[in-house]
């Protein structure tokens, strides 16, 4: 296991929040509902681009067979499980020691093989591990240096790989719905848990990955329909989004 240390991505504040919830993390009805929910439009959008490519046929019940692929800033294995069960060889990695617990214990409880670190993406970067794909989903508005750790992750990715980010665009839109309507109006989440001064334009993560050789795409926004409940990606990246990046 690659050796812990104090890190520039590490914000103890933000650890201290989501310790707090570790316990809730497979509970579809408790803290982390949202990412529950949120979870078969992101899963759809990494299989798709994944698939293409890496030229796999997506209808295929494992398309991910013999690729390796990291999870960073995996919380309790919400995309990690899913994405193993598609064949993926998935690492799991976070800097809390409670999330990887739970994680683990989930994917034993489950039949899968997830190979799950509490370690972050410099210490990852040091001891010189790449993968197909790196995940950064929902992971930067968490963060201490967003720059930092986009380019420390970039070095994880192998030439001819991907690379993923999902996160909340910093508009006012986004401080509407993402913090005053799903922490203090819906209660979705506990009050406090995003600092809208993190969030990230879409703009700042194209830079940061342009500029170590990566070629982007996106924005591709992702909207949530309260009538019916369910996500779903849309034109509309003002709140949530995703990107991708090449690595050539």
């Amino acid at each position: 296991m690659p050796a812990k240390a104090e890190q520039s991505s590490i914000d103890t504040e933000e650890l201290a929040k989501f310790s707090a919830m570790a316990a809730e993390w497979w509970d579809p009805a408790g803290k982390f509902r949202p990412l529950h929910k949120f979870n078969p439009v992101r899963l759809s959008f990494l299989r798709d681009h994944i698939c293409h490519h890496f030229g796999r046929e997506d209808k295929a019940l494992r398309p991910l067979e013999g690729l390796t692929l990291l999870d960073m800033g995996c919380g309790g294995g919400l995309l990690s499980e899913p994405m193993a069960r598609l064949g993926a060889e998935v690492t799991g990695a976070d800097a809390l020691e409670i999330n990887i617990n739970v994680a683990g214990t989930h994917a034993e409880e489950q039949g899968l093989t997830i190979r799950y670190l509490e370690t972050t993406a410099e210490a990852l970067a040091e001891s010189g591990e790449q993968f197909d794909v790196v995940m950064a989903m929902e992971i930067i508005e968490h963060v201490a240096d967003v720059n930092a750790f986009l380019a420390t992750c970039t070095k994880l990715v192998k030439p001819g790989g991907l690379m993923f980010v999902a996160t909340l665009n910093r508009t006012l839109k986004a401080y509407a719905l993402a913090v005053v309507g799903a922490e203090y109006i819906m209660r979705w989440l506990p009050p406090g848990t995003h600092d809208w001064n993190k969030f990230v334009r879409p703009d700042e993560i194209r830079n940061a990955l342009s500029s170590t050789g990566l070629d982007v795409e996106g924005p591709f926004g992702v909207s949530f329909n309260p009538i019916t409940g369910q996500w779903s990606r849309t034109g509309d990246s003002a709140v949530n989004y995703m990107m991708l990046a090449r690595k050539p």
